[in-house]
């Protein structure tokens, strides 16, 4: 079943399968979402794509509740050229310099009502915005925990209504509500795997063989790269595969 349309663009359940709760997320497996979206009204546009060296980041605290008027932003690289971008941005209703140490600012800025916002609409779908970081002056990456790929088709229903661009680069099954890992990859796979990464067992020509694996882990050889089969093998899993 698909969502309809609000007055607002906003995605909705239909009367017969009811709007998420806050119960539903508290139990089972979730989905997360990583994509690339762009709108010339998505805030901040203007001051991403005038300065892309910069790296903007939504604080995640304050960027799903629906009735917030102000955004927390943390920027790498600002500047009082990145200032006068702010003042320049037609998403920007107002701004202040929260912190501030070396390069690295937080800005809690305000934002018109014409301007589009992602995360009450994530937030209207019983989801969570995670984090979202400006992508080399292109727009925002934004990994987002949803709770079936039904409010997945909502959301992009809802960006396609909108005309915005929704690139979507993975997403993967986990268990429950919390930071985002994979929950089918275990923690021995895990370890495997970055322990093989850090020794340049996937180099070429290799710098560790399974040998070397072995002793850093304590384990055997056999076990070393059962794990790393696994492992690699969930990950791939876990990839989106093309209908």
């Amino acid at each position: 079943m698909r969502g309809v349309q609000q007055a607002d663009g906003w995605p909705r359940r239909s009367a017969a399968g009811g709007n998420r709760s806050a119960a539903a997320v508290g139990g089972a497996v979730s989905l997360v979402t990583v994509a690339d979206v762009a709108h010339d009204d998505l805030a901040l546009m203007p001051t991403i794509r005038s300065h892309s060296s910069d790296v903007l980041e939504v604080v995640s605290q304050s960027a799903t509740d629906p009735d917030t008027g102000q955004f927390f932003f943390l920027v790498e690289g600002a500047d009082d050229a990145f200032e006068m971008a702010l003042n320049a941005d037609h998403t920007v209703r107002d701004w202040t310099l929260v912190s501030e140490e070396g390069d690295t600012r937080v800005y809690r800025i305000g934002h018109p009502d014409n301007v589009i916002l992602l995360s009450p609409v994530v937030t209207e779908l019983a989801g969570l915005m995670l984090d979202a970081r400006s992508n080399d002056g292109h727009g925002w990456t934004v990994r987002l925990q949803l709770s079936d790929r039904e409010s997945l088709a909502d959301l992009w229903e809802f960006c396609d209504s909108k005309n915005i661009e929704f690139d979507l680069k993975r997403t993967y099954r986990q268990d429950g509500w919390t930071t985002g890992e994979p929950a089918t990859l275990t923690d021995a796979q895990r370890q495997a795997l970055v322990t093989a990464y850090e020794l340049g067992y996937f180099q070429e020509p290799r710098d560790a063989s399974l040998a070397d694996l072995a002793d850093a882990l304590d384990i055997s050889p056999t076990a070393v790269s059962g794990r790393i089969r696994r492992g690699t093998a969930e990950l791939v899993e876990a990839m989106p595969l093309e209908e």
